[in-house]
């Protein structure tokens, strides 16, 4: 009996099959192209950055950051009074800063799993993080302990890591007793393991929401299961901005290894690669870095689903290009996304997880009619 699950793997093709046996290198999009759209991307990035700060109640011009950011910086005197200057470094550029790094984070990591898991609905979250971290989270805030929020939800992502892992290591060394993926750990046993302890740890928040919140503290769980990044300040900017430089960077180094899964286990061993120990390490990268990422900023959904997809349209699917252009679209897409969370609707402050889920789920629609209508 086999252990994938038809439900989640169409059936190969005789055409598949010889693409497999005889695999051939990602259609390249062209090193001059890549980098076009990198230097473009990051001066878009950069501009969104200084505009977004602009954007309230209060109203800045870019010149105005600027002068406030090279003031802290020591490359000037203070020109603008107290409390502009404190809008701008003290409210906004932390949650401009925060967006960007968890944006780009959060694309990264969904990159990283459809490639890992060969499974496009593959996103940040597949692995249970976000469930384990919202127990941490709503535990700590029914509490009353928010000032250790982002330890808390990071704890919890772990051990949904670790739970799902195991779960996934038992269920493939229980098909390897059937004779097929022994004790590796296959990309079906880790979605599927990865959708059981979502279930649990979702069920578990549910019932700590249930028995113990209460007005406040509802109000407080609500907003971060929602995904929001009001409230962040420089330590969030540390967290984000930390895990994406320690935890990104080496996920931004695997593209040859991400190009070997694309191929197939047996193509990516052909080519080298230690398949078994390279899936181990990009999802426990991607879970870290996850984990830290949700821990400042609750769950915001889609990111990591829909970019990577809408970066494939311009790129193709080798990583080398698509994971560098990837975070730099998520940190310029959270960034507007949130800008528009706190503005749309001024005096009222919308989560930014519902604004990401009203625009990812139908650009995620129109990129799945268009890949069916470009096959």
């Amino acid at each position: 009996m086999s252990a994938e699950n038809p439900l989640l793997e169409e059936r190969p093709t005789q055409a598949d099959a010889s693409r497999d046996r005889a695999p051939a290198a990602p259609r390249p999009a062209g090193s001059a192209r890549a980098l076009l759209w990198g230097i473009g991307l990051t001066a878009v990035l950069a501009a969104s950055i200084v505009i977004a700060v602009t954007i309230g109640p209060a109203a800045l011009s870019p010149a105005d950051v600027l002068a406030s950011v090279a003031a802290h910086l020591g490359f000037g005197e203070p020109t603008l009074s107290p409390l502009r200057d404190g809008i701008v470094w003290q409210l906004r550029m932390p949650r401009v800063l925060t967006a960007a790094a968890v944006g780009a984070g959060l694309a990264l990591c969904g990159a990283v799993l459809q490639a890992v898991t060969r499974n496009p609905l593959a996103d940040p979250y597949l692995l249970g993080l976000s469930s384990g971290a919202s127990v941490g989270a709503v535990v700590v805030l029914v509490l009353g302990w928010a000032l250790v929020l982002p330890l808390a939800a990071f704890t919890g992502a772990i051990v949904a890591l670790l739970a799902t892992l195991g779960l996934a290591l038992g269920a493939s060394r229980a098909g390897g007793a059937a004779g097929t993926t022994g004790a590796r750990l296959s990309p079906t046993a880790t979605v599927l393991a990865g959708i059981a302890v979502s279930s649990v740890f979702g069920a578990i928040t549910s019932l700590v929401i249930f028995w113990s919140a209460t007005n406040d503290s509802y109000r407080e769980i609500l907003n971060w299961l929602l995904g929001s990044l009001s409230g962040t300040d420089w330590l969030s900017v540390a967290i984000a901005g930390g895990a994406l430089l320690i935890v990104g960077m080496p996920l931004l180094a695997s593209a040859r290894t991400l190009d070997a899964f694309a191929v197939g286990e047996s193509g990516a061993a052909a080519l080298g690669v230690n398949v078994a120990r390279s899936r181990v390490l990009l999802l426990g990268g991607t879970a870290l870095l996850t984990g830290a990422l949700v821990a400042v900023s609750g769950s915001i959904g889609f990111v990591g689903l829909v970019l990577p997809h809408a970066v494939r349209l311009i790129t193709g699917p080798g990583h080398r290009a698509l994971l560098p252009l990837s975070a730099l679209a998520g940190a310029i897409f959270l960034v507007w996304a949130d800008t528009g969370a706190r503005t749309l609707f001024d005096p009222r402050e919308l989560p930014v997880g519902i604004l990401t889920a009203l625009i990812g789920g139908p650009v995620f629609a129109w990129l799945l009619l268009r890949r069916r209508s470009l096959a």
